[in-house]
């Protein structure tokens, strides 16, 4: 397999740490969506990252359909997803929520990168910022209330790893944890970002550069 896409991106990240955890061997081809697009574009017609390419060709795309396909190809034994009932719904509804603060954080980077100052509107990055913080302060809070220190279920899931790899995506690209503002969903993310299994897909964040 083929996975396609930055390690500085959370969507890429969350894919390529599940495969390691899963003992999953992949191809990793660092493309960047500016540079690289064209080529990115070969095997996603969006030109966005992360995208699967199976070992017959075949091109997934979508962080969470690539996730989904990953759970179905290992079976439900091993699969970083609980099956069904509250535990699903709790990992979905975290997963919801992280997702939603890293495209919120991603806006906010777009804003300034790709808009001139001029025209940057400034209402509308506010509200991304606080639609991210209020993100974060439910993961928080979920975070606080598991004395096991997992979110769902007692062990490691998948909203687990979304969870850690946006918040650290969030803190290295907006200072977004600066001052101990999440105390319980740093010490998960530090629990997790401790296993040589997301250390291995780790990429400094670097924003993107501004079109000539």
């Amino acid at each position: 397999m083929i996975l396609i896409g930055m390690f500085d991106s959370p969507f890429v990240r969350r894919v390529a740490v599940t495969m390691n955890l899963l003992a999953i061997p992949f191809e990793h081809r660092n493309w960047s969506v500016g540079k690289d697009f064209d080529r990115i574009r070969e095997f996603n017609p969006l030109g966005r990252v992360p995208t699967l390419v199976l070992d017959g060709g075949e091109a997934l795309i979508e962080s969470a359909a690539i996730l989904d396909y990953v759970d179905d190809f290992v079976g439900p034994a091993r699969a970083l997803l609980p099956p069904s009932g509250r535990d699903r719904r709790q990992a979905l509804r975290a997963m919801s929520i992280a997702v939603g603060a890293a495209e919120k954080g991603v806006l906010q980077i777009y804003e300034t990168v790709f808009r001139p100052e001029e025209k940057r509107h400034e209402p509308w990055v506010d509200r991304c910022r606080v639609q991210m913080h209020g993100a974060l302060a439910e993961l928080e809070r979920a975070a606080a209330g598991r004395a096991d220190g997992w979110l769902v279920g007692g062990r490691m899931t998948q909203a687990d790893i979304t969870t850690s790899c946006v918040f650290t995506f969030l803190c290295d690209a907006l200072g977004a944890g600066r001052a101990g503002a999440y105390p319980s969903l740093t010490g998960l993310t530090e629990r997790c970002e401790k296993l040589p299994e997301f250390r291995s897909a780790k990429l400094a964040f670097a924003a993107p550069s501004r079109p000539s």
